[in-house]
């Protein structure tokens, strides 16, 4: 969806976490434990799955939770109308209890709800009084053994279904039972060692009361708890994907700007012209389908990619940062996400699961008002090892990316440590705030020293004057996840071809990339001087039958593909095709051509290019 221009800034001296010291979270976890008789393996363990043993300075997620045990509270729209999109997404608040974790915590513990929200220690008392007023509901009793707790943890969720509780229960147990091991943000170690004989007492759940999960006529994994919707007939285009011969090639996430009730609405409302195939809830706690898979919503921008697409809303924000996507909405997307790629083969890796922002715009004229949800703060390298599709890069600061020197032709993925990669980006909205914090991109400059002129993306800037911070401005990144051709090292600076030119990315001794196993590399076929880009794949115009009217294959004649230039391509080719929804005169109706593209990642985005204008 749109990522509209909102920012959002820390309040000036807000609090740090009241023991950074390193070992300080732990201490904190173990001595809120003893005092509430939790074992400290659930109080960890509930944790990670809750914040992954994070503060985020006392800045809300998009649910509106705080601190390392994400407690709520949905009713402070008030206190952030003066920055825009800091807070919570739904900030109007209801009386469910499950929006005010922080005042039911602060109740138990005699301390002032806004001190629980900025003070790390105090968060991990009320986390644990929490975790035990229920284990008294559940069990009337205390137990050291923390397979006992299995009921008080699902109810720590906050889940009204039983499917939502049960996820969130058993990733806390996998958690106490294979151990846990990171790096915090502030650079805290914090490990939880292994406990395999722990046996969580599953039969607990069922004395929650929690109603069954809602899948009738939704097609998504158990797991979830999803309804089916439709968004309005006029948003989307029926077809039999894939049966038709239209495969299913892309996941595309997005991020709503706003609130998942909102999102839901905006696709029922024939006006917006927009559709996604799902919507899922910044707590992992509900989704909905509102597309059928077979379908085709109108989602990247791009009929092409729609085409081939299943589009995926998160409700949360790509600007503003300071407030973050949860664990349990990383894991709900995984879920989701792998459930799909499984059923419609899906290679799971950064040329199939893509963002808004890596769907290239059909035409020149649309780039300036292309998309770049879900933006710089969507943890891409925690989501792919969420999908196993890599390697954990939790790991002690001074890893390298890279197993040996980086060579000139090899393909690289670009992998920097989202908790160790600060990034400053600027939002203007109306006025310009920059903000320097973990990221998922690195820029790519002109020249390799710092300082140094960001490339130009000449879509956006015609002039080819230099690129900027802006988030907007999305010409002069690279994001994780993503695989380019080493073009020249100097130093601490590696060369990539990207976007038509040498671009220069920071990577002392490889540090932000890592080999690209199994790179297809695809370079100007002989006799070639000039690859031409398009961001489609379009059969040519005599190839469409009579009466159906060709699309066009735009090519972004400002995009160069010289020779001696190289760029990763997906697998696979792909052939032309176009879509023909069924009228009243006539069934739906697939065009073909004879051409076959390559899909490349050429700069933040993906382009095609012609197999047979390339080797």
């Amino acid at each position: 969806m749109a990522a509209a221009l909102v920012w959002g800034c820390a309040a000036a001296g807000s609090a740090q976490p009241s023991d950074a010291t390193p070992g300080g979270f732990e201490r904190a976890a173990e001595q809120a434990a003893a005092e509430f008789g939790v074992p400290k393996e659930v109080l960890l363990g509930v944790s990670h799955e809750s914040s992954w043993w994070e503060h985020h300075d006392g800045r809300p997620s998009t649910k509106g939770g705080y601190g390392p045990m994400h407690l709520t509270d949905t009713t402070s729209g008030r206190a952030y109308a003066h920055r825009p999109g800091e807070g919570p997404v739904d900030s109007t608040g209801t009386d469910d209890p499950s929006e005010h974790t922080v005042r039911a915590a602060a109740a138990l513990i005699g301390i002032a709800p806004a001190t629980l929200k900025r003070d790390e220690r105090q968060n991990l008392r009320g986390g644990a009084a929490l975790l035990a007023s229920y284990q008294r509901r559940v069990t009337r009793t205390a137990s050291a053994d923390p397979g006992h707790w299995y009921g008080a943890v699902a109810q720590y969720s906050q889940a009204a279904d039983t499917a939502t509780a049960e996820r969130f229960a058993e990733g806390v147990f996998a958690v106490i039972r294979g151990g846990k091991e990171r790096v915090r943000d502030d650079g805290q170690q914090v490990s939880l060692a292994k406990s395999p004989s722990v046996r969580p007492t599953r039969s607990q759940l069922a004395s929650l009361g929690l109603r069954a999960s809602a899948a009738a006529g939704a097609e998504c994994p158990r797991t979830l708890n999803c309804r089916f919707l439709p968004a309005a007939a006029s948003n989307y285009q029926v077809s039999t994907r894939n049966s038709n011969g239209l495969d299913v090639d892309y996941i595309v996430i997005h991020d709503l700007e706003g609130s998942y009730d909102g999102g839901v609405s905006w696709f029922q409302d024939p006006a917006s012209g927009a559709s996604a195939h799902y919507v899922l809830k910044a707590d992992g706690s509900a989704a909905t389908q509102m597309v059928a898979t077979k379908d085709i919503a109108f989602h990247a921008g791009n009929y092409w990619t729609n085409m081939h697409g299943i589009g995926i809303e998160l409700e949360g924000y790509a600007a503003q940062g300071p407030t973050w996507f949860t664990p349990a909405q990383y894991e709900a997307t995984a879920e989701l996400v792998g459930y799909l790629a499984q059923r419609f083969g899906v290679p799971l890796d950064r040329k199939h699961v893509i963002g808004h922002d890596n769907v290239m715009p059909p035409r020149p004229s649309r780039a300036p008002d292309a998309h770049w949800d879900p933006g710089p703060y969507w943890d891409w390298e925690r989501f792919m090892t969420l999908l196993h599709a890599g390697t954990p890069r939790e790991r002690a600061a001074g890893g390298t990316g890279t197993a040996g020197p980086l060579v000139v032709g090899q393909a690289v993925a670009i992998a920097p440590t989202y908790a160790e990669n600060a990034q400053t980006v600027t939002v203007c909205a109306p006025t310009c705030r920059s903000r320097t914090q973990p990221s998922n991109f690195l820029y790519v400059r002109t020249e390799p020293r710092a300082g140094a002129p960001l490339v130009p993306d000449l879509a956006l800037r015609p002039d080819g004057s230099a690129g900027s911070d802006r988030i907007d401005d999305w010409g002069s990144t690279a994001m994780w996840g993503q695989e380019f051709v080493v073009a020249e090292v100097r130093g601490d600076w590696t060369a990539i071809w990207f976007g038509g030119r040498k671009g220069w990315i920071h990577n002392p001794g490889g540090v932000h990339t890592r080999p690209a196993a199994q790179a297809r590399i695809v370079r100007p076929a002989d006799g070639t001087t000039s690859v031409s880009v398009s961001t489609t794949a379009y059969p040519r115009a005599a190839e469409y039958p009579r009466g159906l009217p060709a699309s066009d294959q735009t090519r972004f004649s400002m995009y160069a593909f010289p020779r001696g230039q190289a760029y990763v391509a997906a697998a696979a080719s792909v052939r032309a095709d176009d879509f023909f929804p069924a009228t009243p005169s006539r069934s739906e109706a697939v065009v073909t051509g004879a051409e076959r593209y390559e899909v490349i990642q050429y700069n933040r985005r993906l382009a095609t290019v012609s197999t047979a204008e390339t080797d």
